[in-house]
């Protein structure tokens, strides 16, 4: 199964690639795992001198903005909608700083997307983020992609970065879509609390019974969304 899979991934010119909050980060202390982060650049870039198209949707900027202030964890659990967005803004532009860093060091430009629901909904911004993904690519430039936390609000957000990336690869016209998490893929339960739950590995048609197997519970406390996302 695993060769078919690599048989079928092989072709596909446009790849969006997400990784979670939890995926980047060590488990023990919340800091950057630097070296998850690198190779996760080499490989988007190595798929890029394959002369594929390539998005990142990354999460992480408000887990790492608290980290650089220094908020407790009781300050966090109290932390109000204009924390968050502060710890956003400073953790969206040293994420950022990180990225373009390592990209550099592979000798490939990234750029940075941040997106709220009206980037969606209203035609003209859609419009113009279409465009945008268009000349970035045609570029070669490596669009690092993230919810815009800075500003978005109950009435703008778009929720997690699950749902995010299948907008973008949905916008984009991307022929694949690759989720990274903490869990190796879909159970009939979470494996987490449930150690009798059973791996699929291939889900060929969606259906009802799928869809209850997916759980709102992550893995860490800054992951969002859950499997019911995925």
């Amino acid at each position: 199964m695993t060769s078919d899979i690599r048989e079928f991934i092989k072709d596909k010119k446009r790849i969006v690639i997400k990784i979670g909050s939890s995926s980047l980060q060590h488990k023990e202390t919340g800091d950057l795992d630097y070296t998850k982060i690198e190779v996760l650049v080499r490989e988007l870039c190595n798929l890029r001198n394959q002369g594929k198209d390539v998005i990142l949707v990354t999460s992480g900027a408000i887990a790492v903005g608290k980290k650089a202030i220094g908020l407790n964890k009781l300050e966090q659990e109290k932390g109000h909608l204009g924390i968050k967005q502060a710890c956003a803004a400073v953790g969206q532009a040293k994420l950022m700083m990180i990225y373009q860093k390592i990209f550099a060091e592979y000798n490939q430009v990234a750029a940075q997307i941040l997106m709220t629901k009206d980037t969606i909904v209203n035609e003209f911004n859609r419009e113009n983020a279409e465009n945008t993904f268009s000349e970035l690519l045609n570029l070669g430039v490596i669009p690092v992609v993230n919810e815009n936390d800075t500003v978005a609000t109950y009435e703008i957000v778009i929720g997690d970065n699950d749902t995010l990336s299948a907008i973008v690869t949905g916008l984009t016209g991307a022929d694949l879509l690759i989720l990274l998490s903490d869990i190796d893929g879909l159970y009939t339960d979470d494996p987490r609390t449930n150690p009798n739950a059973e791996f699929i590995e291939v889900v060929e048609h969606l259906t009802e019974e799928h869809l209850q197997m997916g759980k709102k519970s992550t893995g860490s406390s800054v992951g969002t969304g859950g499997m019911n996302t995925k």
